[in-house]
């Protein structure tokens, strides 16, 4: 990647920060801005690019639980949203084609349909981005926009063999001798220790089940995520994800460079592409009608709706194939690249007052949302708790474990991972499952009797939304949290949160403490 590239891509990503926005818009305002300057898009940048996205790919596999594409939400939705949206949108284009034909030229039934087919995926690296941003990737809402997420690009998939005749080769069956040998590919992780190996692992398996795929004439992408969902079990899954999120983060800005270096729009083909945003709230619309029509509650659907509410980056490789085949005018493909563009400054910024706004409109919300609940949305109980620990990561479930010995019985932990709650449960921790950041689980649950929470979480964000809502359900005890940096302790203190304790301060503390007293042991032992 050019100096140049990076340095455009900071100064943006630095300047929209400091505003309040998330980065990754920024990076889209430098890609058009490289491109106004007369910049190009390179082989190097786009490698740098597609490498981003396998590797996210990858990542989310690893997350990923595979009992999460099977529910009735993910996939029924899925498919219902892209056959309706399609052919209503299609329709939408196909007339407004034939009023505006001297402006952006008449489009065939065929035409409008690809146009309102690539439009109707959301974005995985937009929302995937704004999920682990705001720490949200694995809660209720986050997993549900995931499994919507991964259920299209297999309609991707499907769709481009379709279009392109590019059938899978017969050898694709062979990949099914993957299988026997997963126990030495786990052995390979185990071996690969904590440190530079485990990324580097990582890579190759990442790119190895990209190259795979694309031997057998499947896509490359879709190789990468299934990759990750076979190891996904494995002891060492997440913290492979973790080592491997500052590499993917990197090479996402090259992706977010690429859709600005694409091409540089005119007048009307802006004001088209602001007239594409403007059917989003039709997209988000048929979102929440499909998932609260499956029983979802009501903020589940909102937040879920929000994030997916987006253009996909696919629309491009639909509107760049269509215009090879010469069923799209070239234009199309600058058109959709804005329209993408805008979609993610979008949801970058409307997902950051996502509960606020929840709370804000909760009442009017709620009124769509069904009487009966799917089993997986009925809110927990907790009896006669004193101690609440929310976040049962390391620092959470050490907290646990420590008040556990104290107060016996008296300790309850709360963590968004319904795969790591129930793990915890059959070692049997009283944990339960629910998201900190709904107002509504605070409504449902009796925490009258608890005196303090701790709130054992990575993200301030978080940690602030989740003691406002604590003080909106009426909560009368302490609040403590954790901070990884100096200047967060004081911002919390000033934001409601009664005690904070730095991490890295803490665990050094912890540290001599504990070797203090095992001298002291020691010492007596010996005497």
């Amino acid at each position: 990647m050019e100096y140049t590239f990076l340095l455009f891509a900071f100064i943006c990503g630095l300047t929209v920060k400091l505003i309040g926005i998330p980065p990754l818009v920024g990076y889209l305002a430098a890609g058009f801005l490289l491109n106004f300057a007369g910049y190009t898009l390179s082989e190097e940048l786009t490698a740098i690019a597609n490498l981003g996205i396998t590797i996210m790919l990858f990542t989310i596999g690893l997350k990923l639980n595979i009992k999460d594409l099977s529910r009735r939400e993910v996939w029924v939705t899925s498919a219902a949203h892209t056959l309706v949206w399609s052919a209503i949108i299609g329709v939408v284009l196909f007339f407004i084609s034939i009023l505006l034909t001297a402006y952006i030229g008449a489009l065939d039934w065929q035409s409008a349909a690809l146009i309102a087919f690539a439009l109707s995926f959301s974005s995985t690296v937009c929302v995937i981005k704004v999920l682990e941003e705001s720490g949200e990737s694995k809660t209720r809402h986050g997993r549900l926009a995931v499994g919507v997420l991964v259920m299209q690009d297999v309609f991707a998939v499907i769709f481009l063999v379709v279009a392109t005749g590019k059938v899978p080769s017969l050898w694709a069956l062979a990949l099914l001798g993957v299988i026997p040998a997963l126990p030495l590919i786990s052995r390979v992780i185990n071996q690969s220790g904590h440190g530079e190996l485990l990324p580097l692992t990582g890579f190759v398996l990442a790119l190895g089940g990209y190259h795979l795929f694309e031997l057998v004439n499947i896509k490359g992408d879709l190789g990468a995520l299934v990759a990750g969902l076979l190891i996904a079990q494995h002891p060492k899954a997440t913290e492979m994800a973790k080592s491997l999120l500052s590499f993917k983060d990197l090479f996402l800005i090259g992706f977010f460079l690429t859709i600005g270096l694409t091409a540089l729009p005119d007048i009307p083909m802006l004001v088209l592409a602001f007239g594409l945003c403007l059917l989003i709230p039709i997209k988000a619309g048929l979102f929440f009608w499909l998932f609260t029509l499956l029983k979802l509650r009501a903020r589940t659907s909102y937040l879920t709706t929000l994030v997916l509410s987006n253009f996909s980056e696919f629309g491009l490789i639909v509107g760049a194939m269509a215009v090879s085949l010469n069923l799209l005018a070239a234009e199309w493909l600058v058109i959709i690249a804005i329209a993408v563009s805008l979609s993610f400054v979008f949801t970058s910024i409307m997902y950051r007052s996502s509960h606020s706004q929840y709370h804000q409109y909760k009442d009017v919300i709620k009124r769509f949302e069904k009487d009966e609940r799917l089993d997986t949305d009925i809110y927990p109980v907790i009896d006669q708790a004193r101690f609440l620990v929310v976040g049962m990561g390391r620092v959470g479930s050490g907290a646990f474990q420590s008040l556990d010995k104290l107060v016996h019985a008296n300790v309850v932990g709360m963590d968004s991972d319904r795969t790591k709650v129930q793990k915890l449960c059959e070692e049997g921790l009283n944990v339960i499952c629910g998201d900190g950041e709904d107002i509504d689980l605070w409504d449902n649950l009796d925490i009258s009797s608890v005196k303090l929470v701790l709130l054992a979480l990575p993200s301030i964000e978080d940690i602030l939304n989740i003691t406002k809502q604590l003080n909106n359900a009426g909560y009368k005890g302490k609040i403590a949290a954790i901070a990884r940096y100096e200047d967060e302790v004081e911002y919390l203190l000033n934001h409601g949160v009664d005690k904070v304790f730095n991490f890295f301060t803490e665990a050094g503390l912890g540290f001599a403490e504990e070797s203090l007293a095992y001298i002291g042991e020691e010492s007596r032992a010996l005497a």
